[in-house]
């Protein structure tokens, strides 16, 4: 009786046993379903180098991409330690010696495994540009020797170009309206969308040594050579951009001063834009090193100048309006200054902001702050009403504003996504209720075997 009794015990947990393993068989199998796996992240690497300091930016992205555009975010800055490689003209080896710090820290983010895949470039903007037109011998030095440390690294190097202003600027708008969602954003749903019903937003840029204007104007753009057309996220785009060489700010204020000692009569110069009380002996030689200054020399350049403040607005401004011309846009409609077509001004501006907060700037605020409001007023024609809708950011949604976005937002449709690999998976109802007739099962067989094992022989 008690040898019957334990077969039809172990007989049950033995069955039990099976129907729950065959079950949970059952679940892996049947109800699995194909899944795409996450896909790697791709880097990339863009030095801006202005004409003040050069920058680096490593970007990421996914690898498969939306609409054949990266999605694209900020995963680190770098300010290269020194002046802009434009300033290394005597010593172009120079130049790509103050790239390493930066670049060190840019490999030390992207893993080991994406460094040969990783793009890296240099673009160049108006410091380069203003030195290719002085000297382009030296020019051409500099971006051999930045060029020979950035192709010793295991990364992959695009090159080192002089930037079109054209393309600055309308990279930096690409810039703006990506970081503002204005192009591509993440809808509630989950997936990225193209907002379609939002104006995108223009951009206005003052570097050391140029500015630009971008933006989507209300009609045609009659002049084709100041359109910028590209395509992203499945959609064109076509916008109005135009840069001005030698209206950035450190130009600017080397050309005031170069007007104001070439109509003064005696070597005491008298700056309205300077504070009062301020004095400074300076060599009028170097004033006429930049390609911007294109007046005559002074008879005795290695005679010293005195420079005296005056704080006088009005006179700083009248001083300012000098630098343009504004006569050449008399009787012509769709016209800025110098004879530059532009449509007028529409929507919304963003400004990249700069602010130095060092004393040695604190001379050139007053000049600085006028100079942009001339700039804006009456040289790009925004008018009381239009002027509310200009907004100044060093940041937009925690990245930097510039050109260098833009660039490798357009770059990533140059580079092939991956395919996202294939997998399987099952639901959580699934896969749970999977679990617990595996760990029934396990339980159950263990169960059996002490049965057996411990039960009395009889």
């Amino acid at each position: 009786m008690g040898l019957t009794w334990k077969k039809g015990v172990l007989t049950a947990l033995l069955g039990a046993a099976a129907a729950s393993g065959l079950t949970t068989l059952i679940l892996i199998l049947v109800e699995a379903t194909s899944v795409l796996l996450p896909t790697d992240t791709k880097f990339g690497i863009v030095f801006d180098a202005g004409s003040s300091h050069t920058s680096l930016f490593v970007y990421q992205w996914p690898a498969d991409k939306e609409n054949n555009t990266g999605v694209v975010s900020q995963a680190l800055a770098c300010q290269a330690k020194g002046p802009g490689i434009s300033s290394y003209a005597s010593n172009p080896a120079q130049a790509g010696e103050s790239l390493k710090g930066c670049l060190e820290e840019a490999l030390m983010l992207v893993p080991k495994a994406r460094h040969q895949e990783t793009p890296m470039f240099l673009g160049a903007t108006a410091g380069m540009r203003l030195l290719s037109q002085k000297n382009s011998s030296q020019a051409e030095d500099i971006f051999a020797a930045v060029s020979r440390v950035l192709g010793q690294s295991p990364l992959d190097f695009w090159g080192a170009e002089l930037l079109a202003g054209q393309d600055e600027g309308a990279l930096g708008w690409i810039t703006i309206n990506y970081v503002l969602g204005l192009l591509v954003k993440y809808s509630f749903s989950g997936e990225w969308v193209q907002p379609l019903e939002e104006t995108p937003v223009g951009a206005l840029d003052m570097g050391g040594a140029s500015t630009q204007i971008t933006f989507v104007p209300d009609g045609p753009i009659l002049d084709k050579s100041a359109q910028a057309t590209f395509r992203l996220y499945g959609s064109e785009h076509s916008v109005y951009t135009h840069s001005y060489l030698c209206f950035g700010r450190d130009q600017m204020l080397t050309r005031l001063l170069a007007r104001l000692v070439q109509s003064s009569l005696t070597p005491l110069v008298r700056h309205p834009c300077y504070h009062s009380g301020y004095w400074a002996t300076l060599s009028p030689a170097a004033l006429y090193e930049s390609p911007c200054v294109r007046a005559t020399p002074p008879p005795d350049p290695a005679q010293n100048l005195t420079v005296e403040g005056t704080g006088n607005p009005g006179a700083c401004i009248s001083a300012i309006r000098g630098l343009f011309n504004f006569s050449s846009c008399q009787g012509r409609g769709h016209c800025a200054f110098d004879g530059v077509y532009q449509p007028p001004v529409r929507g919304r501006f963003y400004v990249e902001a700069s602010s130095p907060r060092q004393d040695r700037w604190l001379r050139d605020y007053c000049a600085s702050g006028l100079y942009i409001l001339t700039l804006l007023l009456e040289g790009y024609g925004f008018s009381e009403e239009t002027w509310s809708g200009i907004e100044f950011h060093k940041q937009a949604g925690g990245t930097d504003i510039g050109w260098t976005l833009g660039y490798m937002l357009n770059l990533t449709s140059m580079i092939p996504a991956e395919v996202p690999a294939q997998g399987r998976a099952e639901s959580y109802g699934v896969w749970a209720a999977g679990v617990v007739f595996a760990a029934l099962t396990l339980v159950v067989t263990v169960g059996a075997a002490a049965a057996h094992l411990l039960w009395p022989q009889g």
